[in-house]
């Protein structure tokens, strides 16, 4: 999706068309205007518009349910399936082509910890936790509920508290009765 804004390809996995009325896009949308305000080189303007911006910010959060921190790396393409409880850790790394489902966290399982590295592509379910500093490869799974406290691998499928993450025909097999 080269020549794309980031934005751009999160409005390309809603449709192309702007549903004003999807309150998970107002939050894609307010994470992007902070990650751009973060971009800006001069750090007076930067700080005067900061401000405002983390009020408004909180207000979306607080609003819809949906932690998703300026600081946090999020590749574009970000669809967000259902609003409510998804908190995102500010330190955290989310690749390109990503969705998450009502009631995700994403964060660092001990005070000051690491956080998830998650590659392009992955979905997670709803309620599905990732802790920690692992890492998820591109185009895996995790399962609704699932706790993940272990690295996934590339198309790997994470499933269960704590997660068991199964590959090759396993998670095909998994994928297709989970789903």
């Amino acid at each position: 999706m080269a020549g794309k804004s980031a934005f751009q390809e999160d409005l390309a996995r809603y449709g192309g068309r702007v549903p004003w009325g999807d309150r998970a896009l107002w939050s894609i949308g307010v994470y992007r205007l902070g990650r751009a305000i973060l971009g800006i080189q001069n750090g007076v303007i930067r700080r005067l518009l900061l401000l405002p911006f983390l009020v408004f910010a909180r207000w979306i959060e607080t609003v819809n349910k949906i932690g998703l921190p300026a600081f946090a790396q999020i590749g574009g393409g970000l669809r967000i399936t259902r609003c409510g409880m998804i908190f995102i850790h500010a330190d955290t790394v989310i690749g390109r082509g990503c969705t998450l489902s009502q009631g995700v966290t994403i964060g660092n399982s001990t005070m000051d910890g690491p956080a998830p590295i998650v590659g392009d592509d992955v979905e997670f379910g709803a309620y599905a936790q990732v802790l920690g500093g692992i890492r998820i490869g591109d185009g895996a799974k995790i399962a609704s509920m699932a706790v993940v406290l272990a690295d996934v691998p590339p198309k790997g499928f994470a499933i269960g508290i704590p997660a068991k993450v199964l590959t090759g025909s396993d998670a095909v097999a998994a994928r297709s009765a989970a789903l």
